[in-house]
């Protein structure tokens, strides 16, 4: 579905893009994930011809882009782009007859999805009306309404509470399930991490890490408890059996010493505290990410390794 072959792309002596290469197969939900600034979205942008690389090739449906097979995409950039002043109908109807549906079809398309995202009854409305999440989902719309073959979503979950993210979660996997490849290109690992069936990790526009989310998770698994902590988890991190502790609240990930027995280690836990939830072998995609990353003397921007988002 898409090739991208040895792609460099620099602005004024940044390389934003340095010689990534990506090759993604029909059917399959894949993320492409990193933290802000890691190239992600220039290289969606190079893949839909918005900008040209400066070296490198890039094939969709294994040729290269032209303006017949854009009908056969959907595309939701990062930057938000609805007119204000335009009803909610109307919009939705422009932009399917943009991608070659008919006025019938999808004025008759629009209403069925504006049910299925709770905004039925709001058609006349003008879009300066909603919210900044439900002018998301109205975006969101637009890019499926022509029923592409391949989605391209930059940061789809942007602006939306845990129901309508969800609820756009479900709608990606029915679409999957229906034959349609799904691109999300995001900085939060966790919202595809149970998504992805093939993720390709990013870091200053290098490719740190590609393939199966289950074989890179079963890789980079071993030695890893995650659990569900409350007390001091630098007590945790002080036992001779752990190398790690990653805290996102009262979520841990611990990595243990080679050899560590996780018994021991739950039995520690549980004298300093109380253990909600204990699992071996879950180490998050986050830490994997920041593990490669430093494991290949790369460097991560502090904010996005201390803030989870990476």
């Amino acid at each position: 579905m898409l090739s991208i072959e040895n792609v460099t792309k620099r602005y004024e002596g940044h390389t934003a893009v340095d010689d990534f290469s990506l090759t993604i197969e029909p059917g399959v939900i894949y993320g492409l994930l990193g933290p802000n600034g890691a190239g992600k979205t220039t290289t969606i942008r190079m893949a839909m011809g918005i900008i040209q690389p400066d070296e490198g090739k890039i094939e969709i449906f294994g040729e290269p882009l032209s303006e017949s097979l854009k009908e056969r995409i959907g595309y939701l950039p990062e930057e938000r782009g609805l007119y204000r002043k335009m009803k909610i109908l109307d919009h939705i109807i422009f932009l399917a007859e943009i991608k070659g549906l008919s006025s019938k079809t999808a004025a008759e398309r629009a209403g069925r999805w504006l049910e299925r995202v709770d905004l039925a009854g709001w058609e006349d409305k003008p879009v300066e009306a909603l919210s900044k999440g439900m002018q998301q989902k109205i975006q969101f719309v637009s890019t499926i309404i022509h029923e592409p073959q391949m989605v391209i979503l930059d940061e789809p979950f942007a602006g939306l509470d845990p129901i309508n993210t969800q609820l756009l979660k479900d709608i990606i996997v029915e679409m999957k399930d229906e034959g349609c490849t799904v691109i999300l290109s995001t900085h939060l690992m966790e919202q595809v991490e149970k998504l992805c069936e093939r993720i390709c990790l990013i870091n200053r526009g290098r490719k740190v890490l590609e393939g199966g989310l289950a074989d890179i998770k079963m890789r980079f698994s071993k030695n890893v408890v995650s659990m569900r902590f409350s007390g001091d988890a630098r007590e945790l991190e002080a036992h001779p059996d752990v190398e790690k502790v990653s805290e996102f609240g009262q979520d841990l990930s611990v990595t243990l010493a080679e050899g560590a027995d996780p018994g021991v280690m739950l039995r520690h836990a549980l004298d300093g505290g109380r253990v909600d939830r204990f699992e071996i072998g879950e180490m998050s995609l986050h830490d994997i990410f920041i593990a490669q990353v430093r494991e290949e003397g790369g460097e991560l921007d502090e904010e996005d390794a201390d803030s989870g988002q990476a």
